[in-house]
């Protein structure tokens, strides 16, 4: 008996359904190789140290290699330009801090848009500043700060890393709250900043707390006021600065966003797996006695408060009118 014509149109219309679909179940599910974590800042600052912490334990969970790796240049331009640029495939990451979104008003020549161009994927770490001063400076509260700055406008040198990076941002709202004149003096990272003040060629510098910690501890700099909203639990015997600028509040925070359309799922899982790490007592534990706070969002959180951060910045920096190098 001949087959069914009816059947066989059903049993063709399946088979090419089902050949449709095969690609898509041959695809090796997410992830099958390595991922990468690129830090467009140098070897040793804080978002550096952070992703570093992230990429070493998301190998478990992923059950793949995350490497990191700096790619620095045109003040964290040049490696958040190639992420932008990558195939949305939830291989590439790129680490984001407050210099991305200062540079969304201070580098309108960028070839990316952050808000366009980049999706967000999760916090890592939110850490407010330290003022410190050269031992040389004969101040050792805030109060007593603001009364040398005033009594020597424009003789005093503040270090940072760079235009519009979050250490110059906290310093120029700084100077501008206080009616202070200072000389903001840039270097090419934190690092020589930091051997700077050390060094006395600067006497001033705004700087996350976990970083200058222990430079404090052993009175190379001292520290004279944290950024935060109250007093910092590492440095309990130091004053905020908001105590004599009210509603001064600076930090500097550490994020990590992928190229726009990479798939949701991924994200979604990254950002799952990102926010059990942080959870962990062990690194909430050890974050908090270098200074520091493990930050975890949802994806949404993340991204509404990367679009604020690029707001607030630009107002910033047309205020105080700040412009690139």
């Amino acid at each position: 008996m001949p087959p069914c014509p009816a059947l066989t149109r059903r049993s063709l219309a399946s088979l090419g359904l089902s050949a449709l679909a095969a690609p898509a179940f041959a695809q090796a599910p997410w992830p099958n190789r390595g991922l990468r974590f690129v830090v467009p800042f140098g070897v040793g600052g804080t978002a550096d140290i952070v992703a570093r912490v992230v990429a070493q334990r998301l190998q478990d969970p992923l059950g793949q290699g995350v490497i990191v790796e700096n790619r620095t240049g045109g003040g964290g331009t040049i490696g958040t330009d190639h992420i932008a640029k990558s195939p949305p495939d939830g291989y590439s990451y790129i680490v984001v801090t407050s210099t991305q979104t200062a540079n969304e008003t201070l580098v309108p020549g960028r070839p990316y848009d952050l808000l366009r161009d980049l999706a967000p994927v999760a916090s890592l770490n939110l850490n407010h500043l330290a003022v410190v001063v050269h031992p040389s400076v004969p101040v050792q509260t805030m109060p007593e700060l603001l009364a040398y700055l005033r009594a020597n406008p424009g003789r005093v040198n503040c270090g940072n890393p760079g235009v519009g990076s979050g250490h110059h941002l906290a310093a120029e709202l700084f100077r501008m709250r206080a009616n202070v004149d200072v000389q903001h003096i840039p270097f090419r990272s934190s690092d020589q900043m930091r051997t700077a003040i050390v060094a006395g060629q600067v006497q001033m510098c705004f700087d996350p707390i976990p970083s200058m910690l222990e430079t404090i501890r052993t009175g190379r700099v001292r520290a004279v006021g944290v950024t935060g909203p109250a007093r910092s639990p590492v440095l309990p015997e130091v004053g905020t600065v908001g105590d004599v600028i009210p509603g001064y509040e600076q930090s500097i925070w550490v994020g990590l966003m992928a190229p726009a359309r990479t798939p949701p799922a991924i994200l979604d899982r990254m950002n799952a797996e990102i926010g059990r790490i942080l959870a962990d007592p062990a690194i909430r534990e050890a974050q908090a006695r270098s200074g520091g706070e493990a930050w975890a969002t949802s994806r949404e959180a993340f991204g509404a408060f990367v679009t604020r951060d690029v707001a607030q910045l630009r107002d910033l920096i047309t205020t105080a009118r700040i412009e690139a190098p």
